[in-house]
């Protein structure tokens, strides 16, 4: 095992100290485990099947799930848009994919499902860590989409896959113009698709009024800020119907940037 330094494993110490591994084969996750292990986990819960694992989950809030990308009883993209999609407080915890499969088209899908991190079997102690590092110590924004729900996929650390970017957006762009459009476009489909998933169009407005909010008191925005505030106090007083959402986050989507492509909502 290589050697970290006490202030490193102190850092990661919040992130390791309780694991679930989705892993239906038992020997490569006890490897797993017993890695972890020597980073400083002191509670790591194993399971072969995905029910099983959701369980444990919800009962111990890890802060840190490894999950397969296939196997018996096993989809581990499935199993990561479930728990994203899910109520469980920790549903945002950083999830590391484990396979042995690293192609382009796996570790897009890996990212599309909300994955924080990719790793490829066989991989050394080394490999493990520089994963964990990432997830415990260079946190990423959090999307709350209706389609995506995971950290910015625009910070995908893979090192996984050297080719070709995917796509543009896989640049790491992140300036005050490019959050507000995200912001916007999201909100629109939050409107234009609530009546097909109310829970998640409520949160996913909830999300882009707080990342309005924040932006309008970076750049001084008054009036956007007040309508962000408008609408955080809508979804925060009981339950919203789609009629009542709509006025709110028009009068957001009336402030889209003049330049960047419109933001509509039906």
């Amino acid at each position: 095992m290589f050697a970290l330094d006490a202030k490193t494993i102190a850092r990661i110490a919040p992130t390791v100290s309780r694991i679930v591994i989705l892993d239906p084969n038992p020997a490569p996750a006890r490897l797993l485990a017993d890695l972890l292990k020597g980073i400083g986990a002191r509670e790591v819960v194993i399971e072969s099947a995905e029910d099983r694992a959701f369980q444990s989950i919800r009962d111990l809030e890890p802060g840190l799930v490894f999950t397969e990308r296939t196997g018996a009883k096993v989809d581990g993209e499935s199993f990561v848009r479930r728990l994203r999609k899910s109520s469980l407080a920790c549903r945002r915890v950083p999830v590391i994919m484990v396979t042995s499969e690293a192609t382009a088209t796996s570790i897009k899908g890996a990212r599309d499902a909300g994955v924080h991190e990719f790793l490829r079997k066989p991989f050394t102690a080394n490999d493990l860590f520089r994963r964990v590092e990432n997830v415990a110590l260079k946190p990423r924004d959090w999307i709350e989409g209706m389609t995506y729900i995971g950290p910015d996929r625009r910070r995908f650390n893979s090192g996984e896959y050297a080719g070709p970017r995917k796509r543009k957006h896989d640049e790491p762009v992140a300036g005050p113009a490019a959050i507000k459009d995200q912001a916007m476009r999201i909100l629109a489909a939050a409107l234009n698709q609530f009546d097909n998933d109310p829970s998640q169009a409520i949160r996913s407005a909830a999300r882009q009024a707080e990342t309005l909010k924040a932006l309008a008191g970076k750049t001084g925005d008054v009036n956007m800020a007040a309508a962000a505030t408008r609408l955080e106090m809508l979804l925060a007083n009981g339950p919203v119907t789609r009629s009542m959402l709509a006025g709110p986050v028009q009068a957001l989507l009336a402030m889209a940037d003049p330049a960047a492509p419109q933001a509509r909502a039906g």
